[in-house]
């Protein structure tokens, strides 16, 4: 049985290290050490979407989570097909509202998990103070040449950049404009705002 201690990481460390696991070891039973019960949470709801049984148990400095494969179970079985491209919609420096050193280093993490989902979005749109993060000094920078080179369009507001004076400092994808980003979230199969 493969182990796999992430007691040490943050969210969303352990998930996103659990989900590569369970893809590069399909059928095999794995442990997976997390430091708190957030961490174990979310990836019990994993296991359940992967077609995995679990069981957790705490034990010094966290939980363990024993992950079984189940027989004939996938998680593309339970998942609704969609048509239509995926779009994200990224109209601000930070996810939700509150905190903003909080909302910002959410929206990091967004990004960053982006990186290695199975399927990864079409398109992102960035507008208004979104476009911050397309520029010079963000801290997703890398996340985005990563979604690049997945092929994603990564395209910002040639206006909102004007705006805030940051056409210069453009560092990941291209400029658009507002009939483009009209016209791809009226086309778009799912739109998705972080």
């Amino acid at each position: 049985m493969l182990k796999f201690d992430y007691r040490q990481f943050q969210c969303p460390h352990p998930i996103v290290e659990t989900r590569k696991q369970l893809l590069a070891n399909p059928g095999q039973p794995l442990v997976i050490l997390v430091g708190d019960r957030m961490a174990s949470e979310n990836i019990e709801r994993l296991a359940g979407v992967q077609g995995y049984a679990f069981e957790a148990r705490e034990l010094e400095g966290g939980y363990a989570l024993t992950l079984t494969p189940q027989a004939g179970t996938a998680a593309a079985e339970s998942t609704a097909a969609i048509s239509g491209k995926t779009v994200i919609f990224c109209n601000s420096d930070q996810l939700g509202s509150g905190d903003e050193e909080l909302g910002r280093i959410l929206l990091k993490n967004f990004f960053i998990t982006l990186t290695e989902v199975t399927s990864p979005p079409e398109l992102i749109l960035f507008v208004n103070s979104g476009v911050k993060l397309t520029c010079g000094g963000s801290e997703i920078l890398e996340a985005l040449d990563t979604l690049a080179c997945m092929g994603v369009d990564i395209a910002s507001c040639g206006l909102c950049l004007d705006f805030y004076k940051l056409k210069d400092q453009l560092q990941a994808g291209r400029v658009t404009n507002m009939l483009e980003i009209a016209e791809a979230q009226l086309q778009a199969g799912r739109v998705i705002k972080p």
